[in-house]
């Protein structure tokens, strides 16, 4: 789970950074914040989907 929020972030940044520095690249950024927005989104559905045990 941890791994793959990581690589996703991962390909994000790297998107981000390529269509800021290539010209004519734009597109490639928005697809970087994209990407960057689902998996917030992802990682905060399933964080909160976890069972949580009542404390005794």
């Amino acid at each position: 789970m941890v791994a793959t929020f990581l690589a996703f972030l991962l390909v994000a940044v790297v998107l981000g950074i390529i269509g800021v520095a290539a010209e004519g690249l734009g597109w490639l950024l928005a697809v970087g914040v994209v990407v960057f927005v689902a998996d917030v989104a992802f990682a905060a559905v399933a964080g909160s989907r976890r069972v949580r045990r009542p404390v005794r």
